[in-house]
């Protein structure tokens, strides 16, 4: 069964160019989330981030809609792991507020028992994203 999405949202006191920049750079991206990365920002492009303690993200771009919205599938490469590439997708949404950009994060498609675990991965990494662009 599938449990309900994984939402969450973080104002970031940058513009939303600024932002949009830290999902789409794999530069960017490092300085957040994972130690390395590659992704070919356009629909159906590869994304791929590789994490310190050696897991491996693997998923595509579905959509693309600069700088607003990004749709990608997420999955790990480890065949031990129950979410597999292509076995989830996260929306991403920026909307310019007073001050800064507003980031919502919905990541569906996680089967029972991986919700938790993957929510409190966006917690982390969403408030080091606020650490590193606001």
């Amino acid at each position: 069964m599938i449990d309900q999405a994984v939402e969450r949202e973080i104002e970031i006191a940058a513009p939303i160019d600024v932002v949009w920049q830290y999902w789409l750079d794999p530069a960017q991206l490092v300085r957040w989330m994972g130690s390395r990365a590659t992704i070919d920002a356009r629909p159906g492009g590869p994304i791929r981030v590789e994490y310190g303690n050696g897991a491996v993200m693997s998923g595509a771009i579905v959509k693309l809609d600069a700088p607003r919205r990004l749709v990608f599938t997420w999955g790990w490469e480890d065949p031990a792991e129950v979410v597999r590439p292509g076995g989830s997708t996260v929306e991403v949404s920026l909307l310019e507020v007073p001050g800064g950009t507003r980031v919502r994060v919905r990541h569906t498609g996680l089967p029972d028992g991986e919700r938790e675990g993957h929510a409190e991965g966006w917690d982390y990494f969403l408030g080091r994203l606020a650490g590193v662009t606001g």
